[in-house]
């Protein structure tokens, strides 16, 4: 029996010259496009029952009530018996909170992509054939979108009232609403297929993400610093900026953006709400590339001695921070505040986020 012939993965300039070729000749030939058109296109295609869109809001307060009943009676004991700094401690649920989401969401999407038939992350284009409206998505697909745009909507939430408050937390904000919109208009229209192949490329980052924060925060448990603590989040943070890249500015327009401005378009040419999906897409791309470059800077500063380790410094005001004492390590300067003319500096470890 013959191996199976996968197509060859598109080069960046394959998906500048065919990819946003394709995008910008169907925008150019769109000529009635419009209010009219577009309400008549959801009619037609999108296809979202009133039981689904309860199924989703009952979700989204069971994960609020979940996370507070999580917070209140194991992260927070666990975080003062580890015998935390209170500022330190404060921050420990939240990052404990994603960390056990992501890890389980980003772990089933990984089984969906490697374990099962669905073939999209080699062949991501064969997302879109067969393409139909309507069409029934797959218990085990439908688990995912219930599961993650619920967490979504519940996210919206969360950085408002829940959340400590950060220099990004407006564009938080605008990335859980287009993440949200994202999910629950690509199950209605069932662009299920590509949908799951995104939230595999975005996930994972945040897994790395929420486990740096947290070995930040341990460091300096029980009023000692510990080495393995620090050296975990400093490798961290490595691994997190070298992940980010790849998942999210190489595997994310080779694979999701290709096929969703080209390859939708081979398989369907009247694919429905192209222009908005894709659309979407490109900012969640902006999003990812505006985080990445925090991540460059918080690089080019521990490179240039401005900063000297990893420490979690722009989550809170600075007076703030000018106030915490901290454990000395080997009687050396390297563990200190990160602080300089009364101005905090941006960690770009430390919240750069996410689908």
């Amino acid at each position: 029996m013959e191996a199976l012939q996968l197509p060859a993965a598109p080069s960046y300039m394959d998906i500048l010259l065919q990819g946003g070729g394709r995008f910008m000749d169907a925008l150019r030939e769109c000529e009635d496009c419009g209010w009219e058109l577009s309400l008549a296109t959801l009619q037609k295609h999108a296809s979202l029952t009133w039981a689904e869109l309860l199924c989703l809001i009952t979700a989204a307060l069971l994960w609020t009530s979940l996370r507070s009943a999580t917070t209140r009676w194991i992260f927070q004991p666990f975080a003062h018996w580890c015998q935390l700094h209170p500022k330190e401690a404060s921050k420990v649920p939240e990052s404990a909170w994603k960390l056990l989401f992501y890890t389980i969401s980003w772990s089933y999407s990984f089984y969906l992509l490697f374990f099962t038939e669905y073939n999209f992350f080699h062949d991501p284009s064969s997302s879109f054939h067969g393409w139909k409206s309507g069409v029934q998505v797959p218990r085990d697909i439908a688990l995912v979108y219930l599961i993650q745009g619920s967490f979504y909507a519940h996210s919206t939430y969360a950085t408002l009232y829940m959340d400590s408050w950060r220099k990004d937390s407006v564009v938080m904000i605008l990335h859980h609403l287009v993440t949200f919109i994202l999910i629950t208009f690509s199950y209605a229209f069932r662009y299920h297929n590509i949908g799951i192949l995104v939230l595999f490329l975005h996930d994972i980052n945040d897994i790395q993400l929420e486990f740096t924060k947290l070995n930040v925060y341990f460091k300096t448990r029980g009023g000692k610093y510990h080495k393995v603590n620090d050296f975990i989040s400093d490798a961290g943070c490595v691994t997190f900026g070298m992940s980010w890249f790849w998942f999210r500015l190489f595997w994310f327009p080779q694979k999701v953006l290709y096929a969703t401005c080209y390859s939708s378009l081979e398989s369907n040419p009247n694919i429905p709400f192209y222009f908005f999906f894709n659309s979407l897409l490109f900012v969640l791309t902006l999003m990812n590339i505006y985080w990445f470059l925090y991540i460059v800077m918080f690089v080019m500063k521990v490179l240039t001695g401005q900063i000297q380790e990893v420490n979690d410094v722009r989550e809170y005001d600075d007076g703030e921070n000018q106030n915490i004492e901290v454990p000395a390590k080997n009687n050396n300067n390297r563990h200190k505040d990160n602080l300089s003319n009364g101005q905090s500096n941006s960690n770009g470890c430390v919240k750069k986020k996410r689908i």
